[in-house]
């Protein structure tokens, strides 16, 4: 079964599935930052273990929503973890106001993120010697409360 947790800190669990993906398996040496003491982290638990994560911030230039640092382990993929985690991310972002949420793809996972209906915007960047994208997407108006 799959649930969900969203912190405001970072949790133990995040940071572990974060060195796992980007630390050990990529290779990356600036994993955390101090984006993470203002953003939102969400956790997906597969039958009560924790198997993905991403966190989520709001854009300072507009109401849009990012999401970063989304992982999911070795033993977790291929069984839709990262669509449902992603999903959560923007119902979350909706939830709070956002219209739209972005992030940076890794250019590898770039078709993941089109799969989910997020469209690539600018140039290449690279972060960590790893060429980047900016994708983002639309959401739908939240729905209005009955008074």
């Amino acid at each position: 079964m799959i649930t969900f947790q969203t912190y405001n800190t970072l949790p133990d669990a995040a940071a572990q599935i974060r060195r796992a993906v980007f630390t050990q398996e990529q290779g990356f040496t600036e994993e955390f930052d101090d984006i993470d003491q203002t953003a939102y982290h969400l956790v997906l638990f597969l039958d009560e273990i924790p198997m993905a994560t991403c966190r989520l911030y709001q854009s300072q230039a507009s109401s849009c929503y990012l999401v970063g640092r989304l992982a999911v382990l070795s033993s977790g993929r291929g069984q839709h973890l990262g669509a449902a985690l992603l999903k959560q991310a923007e119902q979350v972002a909706q939830s709070l106001g956002g219209c739209c949420i972005a992030l940076a793809a890794q250019v590898q996972a770039k078709g993941f993120y089109e799969k989910q209906g997020y469209l690539a915007h600018g140039a290449l960047f690279y972060e960590e010697g790893v060429p980047h994208i900016w994708m983002e997407k639309q959401l739908s108006s939240p729905v209005p409360t009955i008074e």
